[in-house]
């Protein structure tokens, strides 16, 4: 593949920024019964990842604007970063949520939802880092399916979790946060999803 432009670096630094905001993430929602002071240090790490993942789409952006030869068709590279970065954004939007709304204990099916999207994460990592040699495809292949059954585990997690609340939460203002936490982690694994059905689209495509 032509190489001008730094595109599948670029990608490897974006998705790695991602792992690091999803363990962030994982560790925030674990302290938040013991410290504040260790809670705004996660929200902090988070808020930091998707800074340095901004400067990233940004600096993806101006390279694919001024590079005449890509690895990829135009409109996927445009496509994967931003889709990318959705994912970041939504992972800063969970940690926001949770300290805007004052939450002082999380519930198993947070835990687990949280964790969900780790895994999700770190494949995103392990995909895009494939991606420059297509002799990864089947590779590749795998790790996007492996995506798509995280996400339907996340969804099923999520309805049940909702489902539950509705049944045992005594509380009206206790429920409308956790359903507003729920929903957005496992939108973080539908964004995921959608990175991976891109890379899928893109490795179908040059194979």
């Amino acid at each position: 593949m032509p190489q001008e432009g730094k595109f599948f670096e670029l990608f490897n630094a974006h998705a790695e920024q991602i792992v690091l905001g999803s363990e962030a993430l994982v560790t925030l929602l674990s302290v938040l019964n013991d410290s504040d002071e260790q809670a705004a240090i996660q929200c902090e790490l988070i808020d930091k990842a998707e800074n340095r993942a901004d400067t990233i789409t940004h600096e993806t952006m101006r390279q694919l604007h001024k590079s005449f030869i890509t690895p990829l068709d135009r409109e996927e590279i445009h496509q994967l970063i931003t889709s990318l970065d959705d994912i970041l954004d939504l992972i800063q939007d969970v940690a926001h949520t949770v300290t805007l709304y004052n939450v002082k204990h999380i519930t198993p099916e947070v835990v687990r939802l949280s964790e969900i999207c780790r895994q999700c994460c770190e494949r995103v990592l392990t995909a895009v880092s494939l991606l420059p040699s297509m002799n990864n495809g089947a590779e590749i292949l795998k790790i996007c399916f492996e995506i798509d059954q995280l996400e339907s585990a996340a969804d099923h997690e999520m309805r049940g979790a909702i489902s539950r609340l509705f049944r045992e939460e005594p509380d009206v203002r206790e429920l409308i946060k956790f359903k507003a936490i729920y929903e957005l982690l496992e939108t973080v694994t539908d964004r995921c999803e959608d990175v991976a059905n891109i890379i899928e689209g893109i490795v179908l495509e040059n194979s």
